[in-house]
């Protein structure tokens, strides 16, 4: 990773994301077209970066939308 790279991760880390950022609301309705694209192979971050943006500096909004990936990625019996 060069320098600029690490440096913009640690300014990320501690005060945040600096680029326009979506609301948990907005976040929450766009998680279930965000998974779709990943289960797909699709670039998700590239078409959704805003959402990725949130996803970074929002653990609430990260775990739902992880915990919904790791359900569909299960398949249809991992739910009892």
């Amino acid at each position: 990773m060069n320098r600029a790279v690490e440096l913009n991760a640690w300014r990320e880390a501690v005060v945040g994301p600096t680029d326009p950022e979506l609301t948990c609301d907005e976040c929450f309705e766009l998680i279930d077209a965000c998974v779709e694209l990943e289960l797909a192979g699709r670039a998700a971050a590239a078409e959704l970066p805003l959402m990725h943006a949130h996803l970074r500096g929002c653990s609430a909004c990260r775990d739902d939308h992880d915990s919904l990936l790791a359900l569909l990625r299960a398949g249809p019996g991992a739910v009892a």
